[in-house]
């Protein structure tokens, strides 16, 4: 399977429903049957949606691997000729948090998330989001496909 890359936002924008701020990903930079990795910046951007008081907590992270986990799925049923159907969230298991908040991290984050098994919306991941070499978070979420 040959990938196009790297895929900016612009494109993720159209694998996933999130718009505007609230798509935290800026890029994929390496994609394949099995998993995928993206960057983001929007950690420290000061109107991210997702912070409270000035902060951005680190359970965040688990919102941009599910996004990561969003864009594979998209990425993999267009590649078929495709559209992904919509999915959620269903469960996150064995997350660890290594930091408290994401907003004082100066570096880009790096989101991996490696699909353990699952063919469509329904599927789970194993789940990194790291910042350089020091580990952020991980886990293991489910994406479950809406009704």
């Amino acid at each position: 399977m040959v990938n196009e890359l790297p895929i900016n936002k612009a494109e993720i924008r159209t694998l996933i429903p999130h718009s505007g701020s609230m798509c935290l990903l800026d890029g994929v930079t390496e994609w394949d049957d099995r998993s995928i990795i993206c960057i983001s910046n929007t950690h420290r951007n000061p109107v991210n949606p997702l912070r409270r008081d000035g902060r951005l907590s680190a359970v965040h992270a688990f919102e941009y691997a599910a996004q990561a986990a969003a864009v594979h799925g998209g990425l993999r049923a267009r590649s078929v000729g495709l559209t992904a159907p919509p999915g959620y969230l269903a469960a996150l298991r064995d997350a660890r948090l290594h930091v408290m908040r994401l907003d004082d991290v100066a570096s880009p984050l790096q989101i991996c998330a490696h699909r353990l098994f699952g063919e469509t919306a329904n599927t789970v991941y194993e789940c990194q989001v790291s910042a350089g070499d020091v580990l952020l978070a991980e886990g293991r979420i489910t994406i479950m496909q809406r009704a």
